[in-house]
């Protein structure tokens, strides 16, 4: 037994272990606790990123779900002020369409007028006309004669004022 060298191995190891245990176990155990203590903090640093991460998250969804709530109300509110630009732009194009619809009719009428006053005032020519020649036929060449010419060619006058 004390010729085996396994025999000294073991009582060397021990012996150190004995000798230098607790100087090397001190700066061992405080190497270690060390390292638990930065692990332990990593680990709540991490915790409380992944809860800054997790609220960032509900707040970007919250923004989104506002964004979107406000595209599609203006969306919606677009498409009412279209309808009523439509409509409006409707309602201009009917009043238009009857203003010129209205025109064309006093025109029309205008017109009418005109050419009924014009018929008039050719078969007005035309009877004074026909009356001077009647009384210049029936009537002969004497002094009344002159009285007679005188009242006919005044005739035009008075009967455009009566048409009037």
């Amino acid at each position: 037994m004390f010729h085996d060298p396994r025999f000294w191995s073991a009582v060397a190891f021990v012996l150190f272990f004995v000798l230098f245990g607790r100087s090397l176990w001190k700066p061992l155990v405080s190497a270690l606790d060390g390292r638990a203590e930065r692990i332990r903090a990593e680990l709540d640093e991490a915790a409380r990123l992944r809860r800054e991460a997790e609220q960032m998250l509900e707040d970007a969804t919250r923004d989104r779900e506002a964004a979107l709530a406000e595209a599609k109300e203006l969306v919606e509110h677009s498409l009412r002020e279209a309808a009523i630009i439509a409509e409006q732009a409707r309602k201009n194009a009917e009043d238009i369409a009857a203003r010129r619809e209205q025109m064309a009719k006093d025109r029309i009428a205008s017109a009418e007028r005109s050419a009924l006053r014009e018929v008039r005032e050719a078969a007005i020519e035309i009877a004074i006309q026909a009356t001077q020649e009647t009384l210049a036929a029936s009537l002969g060449a004497d002094a009344d004669g002159k009285i007679i010419d005188r009242s006919i060619s005044d005739l035009p006058a008075s009967l455009s004022q009566r048409a009037a």
